[in-house]
């Protein structure tokens, strides 16, 4: 359908070497989206990663970039710009999160979380924006959380980054709506990926709290983000801006149950 057509559009995801990041990139490229790829812990994982794109049939290139690094984001994007094209969309993906009891937490560790999950989404859409600016066109997605509504035990830095994540999707969309900008959010819930694994097993206190929490009953695939990412990124969405979209399984629509209920 042509309102979810991303044929000649080149997207910017950010932290897609692996993850949610990944799939919502996969979604864009399957779209027709010409997909960049940002990484900072080694190249080799970025090559890695371009060869899970192309075994999809994904067109895709990788840049490797510090998103906290002002300067490293603005020669990155410069080049991006002139080797691939101009950024149509551009999805803030990046992030870290440190599960520490806030008062055990040190300083330094709180404001690298708020460095990598807020500080870096500012920086890569100023520097994108702009050129969006001049074309009159363009889609910002950030990567919000659950954490931009709820708290919960040992994630403080992390809530406090993805709830200033959410305003600070707002102000975008207030700013930037008159330029024919759309700034959305996507918090993901509770996806099944490498890195969660390890407590999705029969039995473990958090696998069965998750399960019988999500009125949907599973954990997420991460195929599942393809849509939200598509739908914000294209045409579909040109009159929705500031918004976060969740995509949880219907965890933030309930209060939960009682756990002797089927």
């Amino acid at each position: 359908m042509d309102l979810f057509d991303l044929k000649g559009k080149v997207a910017l995801v950010t932290g897609a070497t692996h993850g949610l990041g990944m799939a919502m990139a996969m979604g864009l490229g399957k779209a027709g989206a010409t997909v960049v790829i940002n990484g900072n812990s080694s190249q080799e994982k970025i090559d890695n990663a371009l060869k899970e794109y192309e075994a999809a049939g994904v067109k895709a290139v990788g840049y490797k970039f510090d998103v906290t690094d002002e300067s490293q984001v603005k020669d990155s994007i410069a080049k991006i710009e002139s080797e691939v094209g101009n950024i149509d969309i551009l999805v803030n993906n990046a992030g870290i999160i440190k599960r520490v009891p806030l008062e055990e937490m040190e300083v330094a560790e709180f404001e690298q979380v708020i460095k990598v999950d807020l500080v870096s989404p500012f920086i890569v859409s100023k520097h994108v924006v702009k050129g969006m600016i001049a074309r009159k066109a363009g889609k910002i997605i950030n990567i919000c959380s659950m954490m931009s509504e709820l708290g919960r035990n040992t994630v403080g830095a992390y809530a406090a980054a993805k709830g200033g994540l959410k305003m600070l999707t707002q102000n975008m969309a207030t700013e930037w709506a008159k330029h024919n900008i759309q700034t959305n959010g996507i918090g993901p819930g509770y996806f099944a990926t490498s890195q969660t694994a390890p407590i999705r097993v029969d039995g473990h206190p958090f696998n069965d709290f998750i399960v019988n929490r999500t009125p949907a009953g599973k954990w997420g695939d991460p195929s599942e983000l393809e849509g939200a990412a598509i739908f914000l990124s294209s045409k579909a969405s040109d009159f929705v801006n500031g918004q976060v979209l969740y995509v949880d399984g219907g965890i933030l629509a309930t209060i939960g149950k009682p756990s002797n209920e089927d």
